[in-house]
């Protein structure tokens, strides 16, 4: 490991991870793997075969919306698997009902309960989308009413600072409660496991704990980098359908510049996916430049683990390191 540079440890791997509850999820060239804490202190061990990569996921600019829809979608059915693996759907159901539980228990059935859990779940997550997409656009909708239309080429800048204030302020909150505190732990685990082996040292809890809990690679950097990208690219192609329609509803007007955005939002992930690329096989003041405000992020994001947290880190990433003949160079 540089002393200059505590994030270059020398090895650049393509295996990587993600935090779940009480464990973590590791990808390597063929095979991925979970490991979870159960609740009598047993590590549970789960691998499986990775899918061999089509042309999509090859390509630059192209593989980057593939690959960040299937890590999404790998990552939720892991989470999902670690909460009943762990116990705490468990310890959620010791938790006493509450009146309007046994209302709903009473009148519309588990199966009604289930619908409407899942209904809250999308609501939630619609309101979350909204506010983080929608609300920067109507703000400034209000603001150029307030102080004209001479502030209209910082749009997009203003738009953009504004979903970085609203997603740090986001992460900072949600660090607060116990169950995430837990999980930014075992991120941590994660991103010193994989130093460690990129460092080519014995995988072991004392070699492990003194690496660094930062990594240009992390999807924390990757969202990071995606937001500062939307602000150059929605910068260079002007979309203002308020003023191409004479559209005098501010809510509308911003509704739809949201929406015709959409469009480039495949753009703005593929340019994102090659940078964070980069900066996992290059260390030079470029790559530093745009990785350092994903990784002052990552403090946020991080915490220092525990042993048992770097065990189940081990025995998650062992099974993923590369067979014979494979090639796990980034």
């Amino acid at each position: 490991m540089s002393k200059n540079n505590p994030y270059d440890t020398g090895k650049k791997t393509t295996v990587g991870g993600q935090a779940l509850i009480e464990g973590v999820m590791m990808k390597g060239v063929s095979v991925g793997a979970m490991a979870v804490r159960k609740k009598d202190g047993d590590i549970h061990v789960e691998e499986w075969e990775l899918p061999t990569k089509k042309w999509f996921n090859k390509a630059p600019f192209i593989r980057g919306c593939f690959n960040f829809v299937q890590t999404l979608k790998e990552g939720y059915s892991c989470m999902n698997k670690s909460i009943d693996i762990s116990g705490m759907a468990e310890d959620d159901d010791d938790e006493p009902m509450t009146k309007f539980d046994m209302w709903l228990d009473k009148h519309v059935g588990e199966k009604g309960v289930t619908v409407i859990a899942g209904v809250m779940s999308f609501l939630m997550v619609a309101a979350l989308v909204a506010v983080f997409f929608f609300l920067p656009s109507f703000l400034f909708s209000l603001l150029e009413g307030a102080v004209g239309e001479g502030i209209a080429p910082w749009k997009s800048a203003f738009e953009g600072v504004l979903k970085l204030l609203l997603f740090v302020a986001y992460m900072a909150l949600i660090a607060q409660m116990k169950t995430m505190k837990r999980v930014y732990e075992y991120h941590g685990a994660e991103h010193k496991t994989i130093a460690c082996y990129e460092a080519g040292r014995e995988l072991t809890v004392e070699n492990v704990k003194p690496m660094c809990r930062f990594h240009p690679r992390c999807g924390t950097s990757f969202i990071i980098i995606t937001l500062l990208v939307s602000i150059l690219v929605y910068s260079l192609v002007p979309i203002n359908p308020a003023e191409w329609w004479s559209i005098e509803n501010k809510a509308l007007g911003a509704l739809l510049r949201v929406l015709l955005k959409l469009p480039l939002l495949p753009l703005v992930v593929g340019i994102s996916y090659e940078l964070i690329k980069l900066a996992g096989r290059y260390s030079n003041p470029l790559t530093k430049f745009f990785s350092a405000p994903g990784l002052w992020m990552q403090r946020l994001t991080t915490r220092e683990p525990d042993a048992s947290q770097i065990e189940c880190a081990i025995a998650a990433v062992k099974p993923c390191l590369p067979k014979d003949g494979e090639d796990d160079n980034w």
